[in-house]
């Protein structure tokens, strides 16, 4: 044999010949096999070395890696088979161990041991180590102290001074976790699939929570409870384990809506036998707003009384006077949509003999009925008055009962109650025509028939002129 090819042959036995190795030692190696314990790396002339399988799994104890994969390592011990591993205990690391980490990037295990300003004293093996509160976790702490005596995994992010300044992060090595597993957990991702979450901050307008992997939906307010919430701080709380039905994901901004009223029974199932058009049930007055006031008539049942179900009080936005959020009134409901899920309701006047689950009484419209109402507002051919929830009456100015030249404003304020009698009403009771005239005029034949029947009347012609102009007043217009 030739002398370059003995330098040759050297060479080649010099790279296959195994190298002593020392614990703390950091190496690579590829994944050979997985058995059900341990997992056997080739770490080259080095030999072969075994790892736990535990420390192969993420936390949801799913492999990270595979046959064929190559990973870092550290070496634990020598003694018979080599041992590896990708994180180091807390009481095992060294200093050696500890710069092999930082260099390799491998996690270690650390003991929050007390709060310091800006962060956290940690003991890592024999040294001191920092981790500044924005890393000891991916969402803002409220509390500090709760992270005290509790270990958890670190990656090393500044490593000076032989180990005496060494700064950690928790933070980094959640962030690597997640990212190993988004992938899989965006997978369970899809509308109509109830998962399983961690509340990561709370706003006025819901709640952020990690479905893992570093992926947050959005938990709106409007979807925490059927009834109406206020807080969503007292509903949900940072740091709670809860569970959540995915309701939408936009695959092109990656937003996710999330529910948790979808996983209770929806109040509005019972609806249809629960509540009846015209009857009378307990409520509590919730929001007051411009057009009208929300009543709930139980959690997540709510009417709205309309603006126009209140009686004018002659002053702007009067009606809003008489409630107060928080109010208790009865009310009787006057229309139901279950489509839409909407309840109309009017508010039962206070001290009314109406009583809870009652059947209000319905108010008779009827050509010749004489009842009382409110002056709504004036126009130029008449008065409108208030009869009652949905129904409005018109006066034309000839049925006022007054002069040509009378101030009608004047006479007949807004809000003021005005007695009048029914001329016209359509069956639906939406066009009702009512005369203040007819009143006059039959409170002037009442008196002409009083008088008739004293002894010393005298029957004349004027009785009968007057009875027939009232007959007349009371009977429907013809075209």
């Amino acid at each position: 044999m030739s002398e370059p090819e003995d330098d040759f042959a050297a060479m080649f036995e010099a790279s296959v010949q195994a190298k002593p190795v020392e614990r703390g030692q950091s190496v690579e190696g590829t994944i050979v096999a997985i058995g059900p314990a341990v997992a056997f790396v080739d770490i080259g002339g080095k030999g072969e070395a075994v790892v736990d399988v535990a420390e192969l799994k993420d936390a949801d104890g799913v492999l990270e890696v595979a046959v064929g994969d190559r990973i870092a390592a550290i070496v634990t011990s020598t003694s018979g088979s080599l041992t590896l591993s990708r994180r180091l205990s807390r009481g095992a690391a060294t200093d050696r161990q500890l710069t092999s980490a930082f260099e390799s990037g491998l996690p270690v295990e650390g003991k929050v041991e007390k709060t310091l300003k800006g962060g956290y004293e940690v003991r890592v093996g024999r040294q001191r180590a920092f981790c500044p509160f924005s890393q000891i976790d991916t969402a803002r702490t409220a509390d500090p102290e709760q992270h005290v005596g509790k270990t958890y995994t670190f990656r090393i992010i500044e490593y000076k001074d032989d180990g005496r300044n060494l700064v950690i992060s928790r933070r980094a090595w959640l962030e690597d976790e997640q990212r190993a597993s988004a992938a899989e957990v965006r997978k369970s991702i899809v509308a109509g699939a109830v998962l399983k979450g961690r509340v990561a901050s709370v706003r006025d307008f819901g709640a952020f929570v990690d479905l893992g992997g570093g992926i947050q939906g959005l938990l709106h307010v409007s979807e925490m409870a059927w009834a109406r919430v206020s807080e969503p701080s007292k509903i949900v709380t940072p740091g709670e384990a809860i569970t959540v039905k995915v309701l939408r994901v936009d695959e092109a901004t990656g937003k996710i809506a999330l529910g948790i009223k979808q996983l209770m029974e929806d109040p509005w199932s019972n609806v249809p036998v629960t509540y009846v058009v015209g009857t009378v049930y307990p409520g509590r007055v919730t929001r007051i707003t411009d057009f009208g006031a929300f009543v709930e008539l139980e959690p997540g049942v709510e009417g709205l009384a309309h603006v126009s179900s209140f009686a004018p009080t002659g002053r702007p936005d009067g009606w809003k006077q008489q409630l107060t959020v928080g109010q208790a009134s009865d009310v009787e409901i006057l229309s139901i949509d279950l489509e839409k899920k909407r309840i109309g309701v009017t508010l039962v006047p206070e001290g009314s003999a109406r009583a809870s689950g009652q059947a209000a009484i319905p108010l008779s419209i009827a050509p010749g009925t004489r009842l009382t109402g409110k002056v709504d507002r004036h126009e130029h051919f008449g008065v409108f008055l208030f009869l009652g929830p949905g129904k409005t009456g018109v006066m034309p100015l000839s049925e006022s009962g007054l002069p040509r030249e009378a101030d009608v404003r004047k006479a007949f304020p807004v809000g003021s109650d005005l007695e009048v009698i029914v001329l016209e009403a359509d069956s639906a009771g939406r066009r009702i025509r009512v005369s203040r005239k007819a009143v006059l005029e039959a409170e002037d034949a009442d008196e002409l028939r009083d008088y008739a029947a004293r002894p010393d009347a005298t029957p004349g012609q004027g009785f009968g002129s007057l009875a027939d102009k009232l007959r007349g007043a009371l009977g429907p217009r013809q075209p």
